[in-house]
C-alpha cells in the first residue's frame, strides 16, 4: 500500500516527507493506522548507526486495520501501542527479559525483518524501515505480533505512544531494574522524559528521598511538582556536595539519563555502601571516556545497564496505561503536538531540549 512517510535520505539533514509503499503484513505482522507517535532521542542518532534511507520513529500507536494468518492476540480495530522487537525463542526471551533479547539489536536498529527482508520501498528503491520493528514516522506501520500491545479503552492514543519506549524506560528502571523498596531513596540525574518518568514512578512506589538533577531551571521546577523532594541545579555549585547535604550516608540508588560524564561519576559517588547505580545511556555516544571503577569496588556498588525498563511488554505497558487512566503517571504533562507536517520542528525541539516529549499526530 503507499502510505506518507518521514525518509531520511542523509545523517545530517532532517527527514523530508515522501509517498513510499509498505508490504502488506506477513504472517506474524500487523498492519497499525498510526495515530501518533512520540519522539525519542534514540530518533535523534539513529540516523548514523542505521543504514540510509530510512525510516525512523519508535513510539507509535494507533489502530489495527490488518493482520497476519497466524496472529491471534489482536484483530482489526484494536488500540494498540507498538515497542520494540524481540524474537521470543531465545534464551532471554524465554526468561522473561525480552529487552535483551539475543537478536534485538538487529531487530531495533538494523533497517529490516529477522530475516533481512525490508519492508519499505519507493519503486525499484530498497529504503530501511522495521526500526524498532516499527518505523512509525509514517501514517502506517507493520510491527510484529510481540511488538504490537493492546490498550485499555480509555487510554488516549495521543499519549499511548511514548510508554513503549521512553516512558517505560524510565518507569521500569524505578519498578523493574531496581525494585526500590518504599522509603528508599533515589537521585535522578537528567529531568527529560526518561528521567521524568522515573521521578513519576519514584513517588508512585512511596520512595523517599527523590532528588532531581539537571540544568533547566522549568524541568526541575516540573520535577518537584511529579514527585521529586528535591531539585538541584547542576550549574550552581558541587552537586556532590549537595547530594550530601541531603543524604550525608547516600544514596540507595541514582539512575543516570543525561550521557554527561560528569553526571555519571557523580551517580556513582553519591550512592551508600552497597548501592546501585543504573543507566539508560552512556557519554559521548560509547566511546571511551575516562571513568575510574575505584568508587565501585569501595562502595561495593553495582553499576547496571537498564534496556526498555526491563519491560516484559504485554503486561507492564497495560500497567503504564493504567497507572495514567488513575492519574499515577500523568504523562501528559511532559508532551507537546506537532503535526506530521510539521516533524522537522519536531526533531529540533528535542534535540534542543524545547520541548520533553515531541507528540507527532497524524
Amino acid at each position: 500500500m503507499l502510505i506518507s512517510a518521514a525518509v531520511t535520505r542523509d545523517a545530517s539533514a532532517p527527514p523530508v516527507i515522501e509517498e513510499i509503499e509498505l508490504d502488506a503484513p506477513r504472517g506474524d505482522e500487523v498492519l497499525v493506522k498510526l495515530v501518533a507517535t512520540g519522539v525519542c532521542h534514540t530518533d535523534l542518532f539513529a540516523p548514523q548507526l542505521v543504514p540510509l534511507p530510512a525510516v525512523f520513529g519508535h513510539e507509535g500507536a494507533g489502530i489495527v486495520e490488518r493482520v497476519g494468518e497466524r496472529v491471534t492476540k489482536l484483530r482489526p480495530g484494536d488500540r494498540v501501542a507498538m515497542t520494540f522487537g524481540s524474537c521470543g525463542q531465545c534464551r532471554n526471551c524465554l526468561d522473561a527479559a525480552p529487552s535483551c533479547c539475543e537478536v534485538g539489536n538487529q531487530l531495533q536498529m538494523g533497517g529490516t525483518r529477522a530475516d533481512g527482508t525490508t519492508t519499505l520501498s519507493r519503486g525499484a528503491e530498497r529504503i530501511h524501515g522495521s526500526f524498532f520493528q516499527q518505523s512509525s514516522f509514517a501514517t502506517h506501520a507493520l510491527g510484529i505480533e510481540r511488538s504490537v500491545v493492546k490498550l485499555p479503552d480509555a487510554m488516549p492514543l495521543e499519549l499511548a505512544g511514548p510508554l513503549g519506549c521512553g516512558i517505560q524506560t524510565g518507569a521500569g528502571a524505578i519498578l523493574r531494574t531496581l525494585q526500590a523498596p518504599a522509603g528508599s531513596s533515589l537521585v535522578v540525574f537528567g529531568a527529560g522524559a526518561v528521567g521524568l518518568a522515573a521521578i513519576m514512578a519514584a513517588r508512585y512506589a512511596n520512595l523517599g528521598t527523590i532528588v532531581a538533577v539537571d540544568i533547566h531551571p522549568a524541568r526541575l521546577e516540573l520535577a518537584r511538582e511529579l514527585g521529586a523532594t528535591h531539585a538541584i541545579d547542576a550549574r550552581e555549585g558541587d552537586v556532590g556536595a549537595r547530594l550530601r547535604a541531603i543524604e550525608p550516608r547516600g544514596f540507595m540508588y541514582s539512575l543516570e539519563t543525561s550521557a554527561v560524564l560528569a553526571s555519571l561519576v557523580t551517580a556513582v559517588e553519591c550512592l551508600m555502601r552497597r548501592g546501585v547505580c543504573a543507566i539508560v545511556t552512556v557519554p559521548s555516544m560509547g566511546k571511551p571516556v575516562p571513568f575510574s571503577l575505584l568508587p565501585l569496588l569501595k562502595g561495593g556498588h553495582r553499576l547496571v545497564a537498564v534496556l526498555e525498563g526491563d519491560s516484559v511488554p504485554d503486561l507492564f505497558i497495560p500497567q503504564l496505561a493504567q497507572m495514567y487512566l488513575a492519574g499515577r503517571l500523568p504523562i501528559d504533562r511532559l508532551a507537546r503536538d506537532y503535526a506530521f507536517t510539521d516533524i522537522q520542528a519536531a526533531l529540533a525541539d528535542a534535540q534542543a531540549g524545547r520541548t520533553i516529549k515531541p507528540i507527532i499526530r497524524y
